[in-house]
């Protein structure tokens, strides 16, 4: 920490610098198809992780320190959002935490909870639609539940026994989920009157989350093959639906369940969204 805070006080090493240095180095990389949190086996994830934090800490010893050669500062709420996109860009994200089976299975089954909560808001949510509305609504969520189970039931599968068939059988699921949410949000889309498509949209957005997060533990675990299979079941796709996401709502959720700002979990799932695009999804 005293090497830091030499390099904080120095006026050429500036907090601006350290930041600009590090987000370039791991940019370069990216391009490179080098994450820094893959490499040996938990040294970068924890180096950067001590970075992270005496930054944060410099950084609430000094707010202003992201001022620039001319002498402006940003607001303390700017610093700390510079440091935070910095931790988004280095560090792992929550969703694909943990390199074995066992492990992302876990985090899996930990979203559990959150799903089942989600799927039975949906189902309670038709009662505050229109008349005219609920029905068009109920047949577009009408097989949340099956297969929502079905999933709940092969993650909790996958986690008593991290094999290839396993793993295989939720690959299939957490996609017909996906694909029913994707559905639903377009077809709530077409709800003329206005209330009710917003009460429509936030229940099923709320599901979506959830699924989009174990979609993308589901990945992490499985293999290139695999996952082009995946994508190639997604008739839907997750940038037909994006227009129709409330980002702030679906941080919200992720945000609530890792413990973490909702700054933090918008960057997570703009990652992530990219991720899944890019892969075909």
């Amino acid at each position: 920490m005293n090497l830091l805070g030499n390099i904080w006080d120095h006026p050429r090493t500036s907090a601006a610098g350290l930041l600009i240095g590090i987000v370039t180095i791991a940019g370069v990389l990216s391009q490179q198809g080098i994450t820094l949190g893959n490499v040996g086996t938990g040294t970068a994830v924890s180096l950067i992780g001590a970075i992270a934090a005496a930054l944060l800490g410099l950084l609430a010893k000094d707010p202003g320190g992201l001022a620039n050669e001319q002498g402006s500062k940003p607001t303390g709420m700017q610093g700390k959002l510079g440091v935070w996109a910095l931790i988004a860009l280095l560090m792992p994200l929550p969703f694909l935490g943990g390199c074995s089976g066992t492990t992302v299975a876990r985090n899996i089954v930990d979203w559990i909870p959150a799903l089942e909560s989600a799927v039975a808001s949906v189902d309670s949510a038709g009662a505050m639609l229109s008349p005219a509305d609920a029905p068009e609504y109920e047949a577009a969520t009408a097989g949340f539940d099956a297969a929502a189970g079905l999933l709940i039931a092969q993650a909790k599968a996958y986690l008593a026994n991290p094999s290839a068939g396993t793993l295989a059988q939720m690959q299939v699921q957490v996609v017909v989920l996906q694909q029913q949410v994707n559905t639903a949000m377009l077809q709530a889309a077409r709800i003329v009157n206005p209330a009710s498509q917003q009460h429509a949209l936030a229940a099923i957005q709320a599901v979506g989350t959830v699924v989009m997060a174990m979609l993308a533990l589901v990945q992490s675990v499985s293999s290139k093959s695999a996952v082009a299979q995946m994508a190639s079941a997604s008739a839907v796709k997750m940038s037909e639906v994006l227009p129709l996401v409330n980002p702030r709502r679906a941080a919200e959720v992720v945000a609530a369940h890792y413990d973490e700002p909702v700054v933090l979990a918008q960057m997570q799932i703009a990652q992530v969204e990219r991720v899944e695009i890019g892969a075909g999804f």
